[in-house]
């Protein structure tokens, strides 16, 4: 009995090493004053990442791009979870739709 319960417990230890380890990589911006900071975010090609935008602005602002094709509305003082790729090697633009002027920023996939 014990060397069975020893046996699980590994078997239960090594499927949630293995749940963890697939978590993809996170990445945070923060809305402030009408602008994304970073401006640019360095990311590995072919990878699924989650990008956390907090917004310290009073108003909402909605994260944009066309080219990777995402938009979610952040609200005031809020934030949200945006899941990008896997994306190639390159450059893709994001704004922040309600602040264009000045709500830019990039990802750089390498």
């Amino acid at each position: 009995m014990n060397r069975f319960l020893m046996l699980l417990g590994t078997v239960l230890l090594l499927a949630a090493g293995n749940v963890a380890a697939s978590e993809p990589p996170e990445y945070t911006l923060v809305i402030k004053n009408h602008r994304y900071q970073p401006s640019e975010i360095r990311m590995p090609a072919n990878t699924k990442v989650r990008i956390v935008v907090n917004n310290q602005d009073p108003t909402p602002e909605e994260f944009e791009s066309t080219d990777f094709n995402r938009e979610k509305l952040v609200l005031p003082n809020g934030s949200a979870t945006v899941y990008v790729g896997p994306l190639r090697a390159g450059t893709y633009a994001f704004f922040g739709d309600f602040h264009q002027d000045t709500a830019q920023g990039r990802l750089i996939v390498e």
